[in-house]
């Protein structure tokens, strides 16, 4: 082979390879630090919207002409007017029909987050309020955004909607993106960006706040296991201060009631109370009650500490409970028509999924009490749900999760396995049970 074609083919082979290991190093970096790009996260009310817009420092400071990122500290008290001006008259939203909104920008405050490869990354936050004029329809305007891009020709405004309830929209769910605003290379403008978003109805904000209830409870193991394993002892009677055998039907039935419906009177209470700002608690302090609750109710599973009295013990934690369901609702920041609204579809999700829950488990339950087998389902079930409240209880107490509780979480997957097996189990023990007393089936 010609020499002259090895030597050009081995260097064409070098050449490609520093390029595969630029666009290597490259797509690294991109991944390891945020994009330059700002971020326009709206929350959208019924006659306002609150944004919140995040600004790169380092393009901020090229557009705006002051050292932002490189003299960040103290940057909010050192240039706050200054900065809250210059927002103001680059963030201009107008009706359909070309009217402006207000605009009023409210706190700034520095962000900064270390990057191994990259270094330091600083970002501005502020908190714009927009505010059509009146009449005007705050899903439907256009929006002039030109922050930074009036300066910066490759800058980008990424807009997303982070929550709107009347769309059924809550911030526990990934932000919606509507639109991009960038430079029209080709015309050489700044286009503003059309938000034209569905419109939006009471009943699907009233339905999200029901899903989100649903899906609260459904999640939260804890707010379950507390109130499953007060039930452990419900259908059986009390006998020189140990559990007894199976009290009936209508006694178990009758307890049942009770002690679910004072569960929901005491959270619904303090749900509301929580939800309208009446009545708050740090959630360290409420989180760790709630693993003392599930404690209690299980040593009282194994032997009765209050029988008799079980209602009001799920009263009283019904109401460190509805505390913590509070802090969901309190953290969407809603208006006062919509928070009642919530409050009342929220409420409704979570006695929805109660009352499946129950309505799944207790009749299993009610079979195997009139077998001997209870005692080992219910000291079993008892002696779990005190190592999970105990773990729970550590965790919370030190901020440190820990292998049980990982564990918990995994093993709560499979409950509607365990479900199934608990099913099977009444069934077959009753069956036998009946077989040898020769007694009809149930």
């Amino acid at each position: 082979m010609n020499t002259e074609l090895v030597r050009k083919l081995i260097s064409t082979l070098a050449f490609i390879s520093q390029c595969l290991v630029l666009v290597s190093l490259y797509s690294i970096s991109a991944m390891a630090h945020p994009m330059p790009n700002s971020v326009v996260l709206l929350t959208i009310h019924a006659d306002r919207i609150d944004a919140e817009v995040q600004i790169p420092l380092n393009e901020l400071q090229a557009a705006y002409g002051h050292a932002v990122n490189d003299s960040s500290a103290g940057l909010v008290k050192r240039l706050g007017p200054e900065l809250r001006a210059y927002l103001a008259q680059h963030i201009r939203p107008q009706s359909p029909n070309g009217q402006s909104w207000a605009v009023s920008v409210g706190d700034l405050a520095v962000q900064e987050t270390q990057n191994p490869i990259n270094g330091i990354y600083r970002e501005l936050v502020a908190h714009v309020r927009l505010v059509p004029p009146i009449g005007g329809d705050v899903r439907r305007f256009t929006f002039h955004y030109d922050v930074v891009l009036h300066q910066v020709v490759t800058h980008k405004i990424l807009v997303s909607v982070r929550q709107d309830w009347a769309g059924g929209l809550l911030a526990d769910a990934p932000p919606t993106q509507v639109g991009v605003i960038e430079l029209d290379i080709v015309n050489n403008r700044i286009r503003p960006l059309t938000v034209n978003l569905e419109s939006g109805s009471t009943r699907t904000g009233f339905a999200a706040m029901v899903q989100l209830g649903i899906r609260h409870i459904s999640e939260g193991t804890d707010h379950l296991l507390f109130l499953l394993v007060l039930l452990l002892a419900a259908p059986l009677l009390v006998f020189n201060g140990r559990w007894g055998q199976f009290g009936g039907v209508r006694y178990s039935l009758k307890r049942l009631f009770l002690i679910v419906t004072a569960f929901t009177i005491g959270h619904s209470l303090t749900l509301l109370l929580g939800a309208l700002g009446w009545v708050q608690l740090p959630s360290q302090p409420v989180e760790v009650l709630i693993a003392v609750s599930i404690l209690v109710s299980a040593v009282h599973a194994l032997r009765p500490l209050f029988p008799g009295r079980e209602a009001w013990v799920a009263a009283g934690f019904g109401l460190v409970h509805g505390l913590a369901f509070a802090t969901t609702l309190a953290n969407l920041h809603l208006d006062a028509g919509p928070m009642a609204l919530s409050i009342l579809g929220f409420n409704l999700g979570i006695e929805l999924m109660q009352l499946v829950v129950i309505a799944l488990t207790i009749p299993w339950l009610m079979l195997l009490s009139r077998t001997s087998a209870y005692r080992f389902v219910r000291l079993t079930g008892a002696s779990l749900a005190i190592i999970a409240a105990i773990a729970w209880a550590i965790e919370r107490v030190s901020g440190q999760s820990n292998l049980l509780t990982r564990g918990i979480e995994q093993i709560a997957g499979y409950a509607p396995y365990g479900l199934v097996f608990l099913a099977v189990f009444a069934l077959v023990l009753t069956w036998q049970m009946n077989q040898a007393k020769k007694l009809p089936f149930l």
